[in-house]
């Protein structure tokens, strides 16, 4: 397998069931994807590790997934210069997701996250692979839309 373009990254092994969506997509096109368990919360040292060195391990583009507080994209696309797509997840212990969308979506100036609907992982893949897409050209015209 080529070495990994996009990070697909999720707060619990518990969002696998949402983020595989992004995974399968990009696998449909055969774009090469790394995929883990980053918690902003339970492996801080881990998150950041894993975003400050994504660039110089070859990532262009990185899917960041979380429910309840969210604040795995924020805080990923605090320590990287890529571009950071959050999936806000709709967890057992959240607010009908809401909490999910908001922390994700009211981001500070300065950190952006581009953020897709709620469990929306498939659309963070299209989105990942139309990043890429813009410096590549027989991606471009996959056709994927």
């Amino acid at each position: 397998m080529s070495k990994p373009v996009v990070g697909i990254i999720m707060g619990s092994q518990s969002d696998l069931k949402i983020m595989k969506e992004a995974a399968e997509f990009l696998e449909e096109l055969k774009i090469p994807f790394e995929l883990t368990v980053v918690s902003a919360h339970r492996t801080p040292q881990r998150m950041a590790d894993y975003a400050t060195t994504a660039r110089t391990r070859g990532l262009k583009v990185i899917i960041a997934g979380a429910g309840g507080a969210a604040h795995l994209p924020g805080m990923v696309a605090s320590f990287t210069t890529l571009p950071v797509i959050g999936v806000p997840i709709k967890s057992s212990n959240s607010i009908d997701g809401w909490d999910s969308v908001l922390s994700i979506l009211q981001m500070p100036a300065g950190v952006p996250v581009a953020t897709v609907a709620l469990n929306g992982a498939r659309n963070a893949g299209i989105l990942a692979a139309k990043i890429l897409a813009a410096e590549n050209k027989p991606l471009a015209k996959a056709g994927f839309l």
